[in-house]
């Protein structure tokens, strides 16, 4: 195994050492460099791929279109792509810019393979150290939710363990002392804000030599009033000249646009899927089906539909999985009752249950073994979850952002999927938003849905009601001179 680590990090420092020998420099795989101009604006084109680079013009970075194009130090690790036969258009874009350690904003829809997207870069960046300087944390990844946290650290660990480099996940919910113990001997750290700022705090984890630094779900946590600790968290790594910083985000807002003017330099920003505004939109390979129906009616329909699907009490049916969506814990802890008493195998997952139960229900649902999940938003967010054929929105979420993350955990790495959502008159303020979002996606309105009328209600801010205006605060003010 040592000869192993020696030859990887011997090959990847190779390929990633500038003439200056100290900078990691990426270079393009000449049969990339012999593509012509046209088959890289048609490969931007087919996959809606908008590329805004502040330094556009000294560059000429061209999409990793196939993998066979990956630098031969990235090329190691590449036992983890078997199973895909493309890079996903994230991957193809980010990757280059990454490799160059350019600062890079992504704008994408989830399930859109984000996480190798920017993992790859990072091991290849710590392997291009010299072995004695890999001691300690060298990079920094932050996710909104300890679910998310899980998987981007299962996925990290296939790349980090084939080259000797150590990954923890820390989040709350659990004891501290084996993530005290792992982050001395880690060179990856994977966290959720709260319990990376108190092991911080209590001087556990020291992130000052840490120079990358990812932010997974920028928009979510902002959302989720993280905004302090993250800027405490990026604050305490290597300076921002020596640091490499990168955001992913399923929409672009102002929060996220001012916390990427403060950590970041020159990024560059990568829209996916012609979402040039950065607005959140619906994945389009999603079939969205709205039932608008009195209160009473939704379990009887909702038994209904999932023995249209699948007999899910039965053990042979475990390729297919449907995930259902409540709005309370105590409404999800209910409707599992109820699918169960009906003959269902099903299994739960809510912030009232233990980090342990919830674990345990989400890989039992990943695996197979339990093929029906009831949840709350808590899973709406960047868990990849394979073959749900499924998203059964039971009630609808407080907002069509959330509505969007929700259906989006199927359809993902460029697959169909299907979407269900009982929508009763308790919902009609937010009839407006979904009719757009809808739209926006070209999916079928119903006419029942279009009675509660299309006007989207003003964004509320949580201090100023709907009376605030919003305003961007990178706007250089306007001098004005009185006579």
């Amino acid at each position: 195994m040592k000869d192993s680590d020696e030859k990887i990090a011997a090959v990847s420092t190779k390929s990633l050492s500038a003439e200056n020998g100290d900078a990691a420099a990426y270079h393009q795989h000449a049969g990339l460099t012999k593509l012509s101009p046209a088959a890289i604006k048609d490969f931007l084109a087919s996959k809606g791929i908008k590329i805004s680079d502040p330094l556009s013009g000294e560059q000429d970075l061209r999409p990793i279109i196939k993998f066979e194009y990956l630098t031969e130090g990235a090329n190691i690790v590449q036992d983890v792509f078997k199973s895909f036969k493309e890079p996903t258009p994230i991957q193809a874009a980010t990757w280059p810019y990454l490799f160059s350690k350019r600062d890079v904003v992504g704008v994408a829809e989830t399930g859109s393979g984000k996480t190798l997207a920017f993992g790859l870069p990072c091991i290849q960046r710590i392997l291009a150290l010299p072995k004695k300087q890999r001691k300690g944390i060298k990079a920094v990844i932050v996710s909104p939710t300890r679910e998310l946290a899980v998987q981007i650290h299962e996925q990290l660990v296939k790349l980090a363990k084939p080259v000797g480099l150590e990954c923890v996940c820390v989040y709350g919910g659990v004891p501290k002392d084996q993530q005290r113990v792992d982050l001395k001997k880690s060179q990856i750290v994977v966290a959720t804000p709260g319990r990376l700022k108190d092991l911080m705090d209590e001087q556990a984890a020291d992130l000052s030599a840490a120079e990358f630094a990812c932010l997974d779900e920028a928009d979510r946590m902002l959302d989720k009033g993280f905004e302090d600790d993250i800027r405490m968290i990026l604050s305490a790594t290597a300076p921002a000249a020596q640091r490499q910083t990168v955001m992913f985000t399923a929409t672009w807002p102002e929060s996220v646009r001012n916390l990427a003017s403060t950590f970041m330099n020159k990024p560059v920003q990568i829209n996916i899927g012609g979402n040039t505004s950065g607005e959140l939109q619906a994945n389009p390979r999603i079939k969205q089906v709205v039932e608008v129906m009195i209160p009473k009616t939704k379990e009887y329909r909702l038994i209904e539909i999932l023995r249209q699907y699948k007999k899910f009490s039965k053990k042979d049916s475990q390729e297919d999985r449907i995930l259902i969506f409540c709005l309370y814990k105590k409404e999800a802890t209910r409707m599992e009752n109820f699918i169960r008493s009906k003959g269902f195998n099903v299994a739960g997952i809510h912030g009232d249950l233990s980090q342990a139960k919830r674990t345990e229900s989400l890989e039992a649902f990943k695996n197979g073994s339990v093929p029906l999940l009831v949840a709350t938003d808590v899973a709406a967010r960047g868990l990849d979850i394979p073959s749900v054929k499924l998203v059964l929105n039971y009630t609808f979420p407080l907002t069509a952002e959330d509505y969007v993350h929700r259906i989006g955990r199927t359809g993902r790495a460029g697959a169909d999927g299907k979407a269900i959502t009982f929508f009763t008159e308790h919902e009609k303020h937010l009839s407006g938003a979904l009719i757009a979002v809808l739209k926006g996606a070209n999916q079928q309105v119903p006419e029942e849905l279009l009675k509660y009328g299309t006007t989207i209600k003003k964004q509320e801010h949580s201090a100023y009601g709907a009376f605030f205006k919003k305003v961007d605060t990178n706007e250089k003010a306007t001098k004005i001179t009185f006579d």
